[in-house]
């Protein structure tokens, strides 16, 4: 599978521990940074990668800051991205299952390195349960749409 990942500087150290484990589950990473540890903005790294999320570029995403919760919000601004900010197995388990997220967000600052690993797993080997699910994620789709349409 093709994975963008992105980390501010809060993430830097996790990002490169996730590239590792990416790399030997035989995933193709597009890192986008950032590249220190040197402060940065989330908005510009979660930019990147809901891009190629969105236009399809990749097929999923993993961003990391101190929470997830910034990336998330700046991430789900992108058309076709469902981000989903997740802290423990079930939430990302449950929003692969019923949402069908594709960009994953984590926060560094809270989990350890073996939750983060096991997370990471179970959120890409997780299908997408589709039926009343897909229902619901077809009038994201739409919300998307509609909310575009003001834009010219």
């Amino acid at each position: 599978m093709n994975i963008a990942i992105g980390s501010d500087h809060r993430g830097f150290h996790v990002r490169s521990k996730v590239i590792e484990l990416l790399a030997r589950l035989g995933h193709t990473v597009h890192d986008v940074g950032t590249f220190s540890s040197g402060a940065c903005d989330y908005p510009d790294i979660a930019a990147l990668v809901g891009k190629k999320v969105g236009a399809g570029e990749v097929e999923r995403g993993i961003l990391i800051c101190g929470t997830g919760l910034g990336m998330c919000i700046a991430a789900n601004k992108f058309p076709g991205v469902r981000a989903a900010p997740c802290h423990d197995d079930i939430t990302a388990e449950m929003s692969r299952r019923h949402n069908d997220s594709n960009i994953l967000c984590l926060p560094a600052d809270l989990l350890g390195e073996r939750l983060i690993d096991r997370m990471i797993e179970l959120w890409l080997t997780t299908p997408f349960e589709g039926g009343r699910h897909q229902r619901r994620v077809d009038k994201i789709r739409k919300l998307e749409e509609s909310a575009g349409e003001g834009r010219e």
